[in-house]
């Protein structure tokens, strides 16, 4: 046992490493101290314990207690539950340390391969109630001492990285840096599997992503040096200013500086940072974007930038914003040793269509799942990127170890996809209040949480074997349908020879309902007797079809009858979305009998907007034939939904394509208008009275307000106007509650990371 001698070398090494503020240093450190106890990082299954035995120092065992009351947890079982199993985490970055602390903790043996060699992002986040209490929990202020004091909340990522290092390291987490991921060697028949666990941080062969963009909202970060003298402690940092509420700030900043921007964030941490949304028509006028263009990509680009512009544009809005109290005013710089000043389209953003799926080769089974930014890239004004990359985390770890009880492995999946569709709709309202009680178990932190929503026999396609479907890239079994065109062609394929039926494009073909009916038929035939539909009751054909396709597949309509008959244009990537679902359900087995056989081959359609959660599959009994009298059509409401959204005001049923959400509810457009008044309202521009459960326009709010006991909730623009959010309502369910937060279910303060 090591002595408490204060010259003791092993306490003056674990001080270094506890204040150790660069990635090297901190790894430097740690091989010293590992070093001089004796003790190899690789035994990862009891080295936590001996380095608690060999390392009997008062400051240390602060921490050791803390962490032992984490490890302690049943979730973990004493750290045997996945003893058994490796787990390779691909990315350094704070939701990549966060996932191998977990894994850590369950008992795993966990390698972290980072390709840089250094921490060096500067940008700060902005941290929910709930991850600061978790970071407390891991000794967060043991190794930084500033974290979350008072009010403050928010850390440097570069911070939060060095944190989260060293308790993996100390919970026996092997890291590397300077070293890229390249692939995986498949397992040979001597060799066995690489890894059986795989937590990816970048994109990944595999798995497939969705964008989701708004009209073009251009945001500029920088940082600079925080020389932490008395006059820079003076200056009071900005939670969120948005031009909605202080129209003279900005106005006078447009004067002063030619700046014109609709919203400013500071937060004073390692560096001082902004971060801000600055119009278009200004930073051309600035000469900071040298010629406009309608394609983002090609405005923003590098050599449409001026960068020097840029460094001016930045610096004047900076100074201005703090009254001009911030003294010596230097750029820090970025890990190419440029000044850190970073301008981008953060209305585009990626989203991940499955969490995990499971290869295997020559019989070993590898899981492999997403965490961070890859999962769901983050909008920054909401300050989701570290909330919702914790809660990944452990969602990801649960699925490790349920994978390391030997649960079977599409259950697995299932469960992980079941839990991955709650993720987007996040907010650190409608998580569980009760921090102390989070675990890694998804019913401690979500409010509602159906482990069961996603079947099993639904996911074969997230199940990559040699002898089955390669999710990469097509084969001769699966040939990828990529384009609209060979959607279209499938769609003719499967309703040539049926009279009435001409399927020419991906909307008005589609108009009769016919179409629909005769796709049902090729598979299903007997559920249509296609000789009892007439062309002309287009609203009855229509109805029909979507009562089958919702019955039969789980496949909820997008639109009523009626408005599929008789709107004047129907949108094609909406129809894109419907059809996607259809060929996806019926491609599950090929087309029994009927008009037309077709080859059923196996195929997955990539689009840009797909529905987030899989359709239900039905398995029923077979039924006789639906002729046209026997269906009653109602143009407004279908029968049987699996997914039915009642309007929260008048009660009716709510179709994707007519429906808004806020504060958690979905209603017709029509419908969101004002209690007292009836004035129609707009998103961003409202009150919602907790007390009643009311919405009312600005107008009558404070007047509502004196009358209640409880206070009510006034939600504002926070950051942009409602006209840049102004989507083609084709989105699916989950894509609709994104939009509808982006612009109104958050403060500004939350403007960062």
């Amino acid at each position: 046992m090591v002595n408490q001698d204060p010259t003791n070398p092993s306490h003056a090494l674990f001080d270094q490493f506890v204040q150790s503020q660069t990635c090297k240093e901190v790894q430097r450190t740690f091989s010293e101290l590992c070093h001089h106890l004796q003790l190899d990082p690789r035994d990862y299954q009891s080295f936590y314990t001996k380095l608690k035995e060999r390392l009997n120092y008062w400051k240390a065992k602060a921490l050791w207690i803390k962490l032992d009351k984490r490890a302690q947890h049943q979730d973990y079982q004493q750290g045997k539950v996945c003893a058994k199993t490796k787990c390779l985490v691909l990315g350094a970055g704070p939701c990549g340390l966060r996932t191998a602390i977990e894994l850590a903790l369950l008992g795993a043996q966990v390698v972290v391969l980072e390709k840089r060699d250094s921490f060096s992002r500067n940008n700060v986040l902005h941290l929910w109630p709930y991850t600061i209490y978790d970071l407390r929990g891991l000794a967060a202020k043991k190794f930084y001492g500033k974290f979350c004091t008072g009010a403050l909340d928010h850390i440097s990522i570069r911070q939060l990285q060095l944190i989260l290092l060293k308790v993996s390291l100390l919970l026996g987490v092997e890291v590397h840096t300077g070293v890229e991921f390249k692939g995986f060697v498949e397992p040979s028949e001597a060799t066995g599997c690489m890894c059986f666990s795989s937590i990816c941080m970048s994109f990944s062969p595999g798995f497939r992503w969705k964008e989701l963009r708004g009209k073009l909202a251009i945001g500029i970060t920088c940082n600079f040096i925080n020389h932490h003298s008395a006059a820079e402690a003076q200056v009071a940092e900005i939670s969120g200013v948005a031009r909605i509420y202080n129209q003279k700030f900005f106005q006078d900043l447009l004067t002063e500086k030619g700046i014109d921007l609709e919203n400013i964030v500071y937060y004073k941490d390692a560096t001082h940072y902004f971060v801000m949304t600055a119009k278009k028509k200004s930073l051309l006028k600035m000469g900071v974007i040298k010629q406009d263009f309608s394609d983002a990509n090609q405005l923003l680009g590098q050599a449409n930038v001026d960068q020097d512009a840029l460094l001016r544009y930045a610096h004047g809005a900076a100074h201005f914003s703090t009254g001009h109290r911030l003294p010596n005013m230097q750029f820090a710089l970025n890990h190419a040793g440029q000044p850190d000043v970073a301008m981008f389209d953060f209305t585009c953003m990626h989203r991940a269509e499955n969490a995990s799926l499971v290869r295997e080769r020559k019989g070993k089974k590898l899981l492999m799942g997403l965490v961070g930014d890859c999962l769901v890239e983050p909008f920054w004004p909401l300050g989701t990127g570290i909330a919702r990359g914790f809660l990944a985390a452990f969602d990801t770890a649960w699925m490790v170890r349920s994978w390391g009880k030997g649960k079977p492995h599409l259950e697995v999946v299932a469960e992980r996809e079941s839990i991955y569709q709650l993720l987007s709709q996040t907010t650190p309202e409608n998580i569980n209040k009760n921090y102390s009680a989070f675990s890694i178990d998804p019913a401690t932190r979500y409010q509602h949480v159906n482990l069961n929503s996603i079947k099993a026999n639904q996911l074969q396609h997230l199940y990559d074997v040699e002898d089955h479907i390669d999710l990469g890239r097509p084969t001769k079994k699966q040939k990828g349908l990529s384009t609209f065109e060979e959607l279209l062609k499938w769609c003719q394929q499967h309703t040539a020879g049926y009279d009435r039926v001409k399927v020419k494009d991906l909307t008005q073909s589609w108009r009769s309902g016919l179409a629909l009916c005769a796709l049902i038929n090729t598979f299903r035939p007997h559920l249509i007797d296609m000789s009892s539909l007439k062309e002309s009751d287009s609203v009855h054909n229509n109805q029909l079809a979507f009562s089958l396709l919702e019955g039969e597949l789980g496949i909820p309509p997008i639109i009523s009858a009626s408005d599929m008959a008789t709107k004047e244009q129907i949108d094609k990537l909406s129809m894109v979305l419907y059809l996607t679902q259809i060929h996806d359900a019926f491609n599950e087995r090929t087309p029994t009998s009927g008009k037309h056989q077709g080859n059923g081959c196996h195929t997955f359609i990539e689009v840009l907007f797909k529905y987030d959660c899989c359709s239900q599959f039905l398995c029923s009994q077979p039924v006789a034939p639906l002729s046209a009298p026997e269906v009653t059509p109602d143009p407004e409401l279908s029968p049987t939904s699996m997914n039915n959204e009642e309007c929260y005001f008048c009660g009716q049923r709510v179709f994707v394509l007519e429906r808004i959400s806020t504060e958690g509810k979905f209603f017709h457009r029509s419908c969101f208008t004002c209690q007292q008044c009836g004035t129609t309202l707009r998103l961003g521009r409202y009150t919602f009275s907790q007390h009643t459960g009311k919405f009312y326009c600005e107008l009558h709010s404070e007047q509502i307000e004196n009358k209640e006991q409880s206070p009510s909730v006034k939600v504002g623009l926070s950051v942009l106007s409602l006209s840049r959010w102004e989507m083609k309502p084709f989105c699916c369910i989950p894509c609709c509650q994104l939009v509808a937060q982006l612009v109104c279910t958050e403060q500004l303060r939350t403007a960062s990371g």
